[in-house]
């Protein structure tokens, strides 16, 4: 447990460092940032995706149970799957990211491609109804904190693996901590 807390301080460090480069809080008091003029906090949400990998890899042993791993592939659809389409380039680009996610590797690559694409095939046919699929199968995570989290680091990480959080992955990843019953200030959304 005590490193899953010293994890936690670092995330919450983290995250207070990319509300600093916001400004306040989000409280909407512009002029309050302290330098990094129009950068939107994007250096703040590449370092929060390089820590929430290596917390990743750090739990790697822990993240075997197929609650996580359906569940990790139903995240990393809906990041694909963001805006509401899905190109066969991004879908290939994110499976190839699973594929090579050293946590992800606990598993066959085969159950992986194949979860990940029954979620992205059904958003592609209907994607409200897809998209709420998805968040029930994230949701089955929630019983685990550890897993739970594990869930949003992933989908994190592959959101920001071009180096850029688009706002559609934003909202897919709050609502991912929203059935986990996980806080979004913790990931800094």
């Amino acid at each position: 447990m005590a490193m899953w807390d010293r994890i936690k301080d670092q995330a919450k460090g983290l995250q207070q460092q990319a509300q600093g480069a916001r400004g306040a809080g989000g409280h909407g008091r512009p002029g309050t940032s302290s330098g990094g003029h129009g950068r939107s906090g994007g250096g703040s949400k590449a370092q929060l995706v390089s820590t929430l990998k290596s917390q990743l890899t750090s739990l790697k042993t822990e993240l075997k149970s197929g609650a996580y791993r359906d569940a990790s592939m139903a995240m990393c659809a809906l990041v694909a799957a963001a805006d509401g389409n899905v190109d066969p380039a991004e879908r290939q680009h994110v499976e190839s990211l699973i594929l090579n996610n050293d946590v992800l590797q606990n598993f066959p690559s085969e159950q992986l491609r194949q979860r990940f694409n029954k979620h992205v095939d059904q958003m592609s046919f209907n994607f409200q109804q897809g998209k709420a699929e998805a968040l029930q199968e994230i949701a089955k995570a929630a019983k685990k904190p550890t897993e739970a989290r594990a869930v949003v680091q992933t989908g994190f990480v592959v959101a920001g693996a071009d180096g850029y959080i688009a706002p559609a992955e934003e909202q897919v990843l709050r609502e991912a901590c929203s059935v986990l019953g996980l806080p979004t200030q913790e990931f800094g959304l």
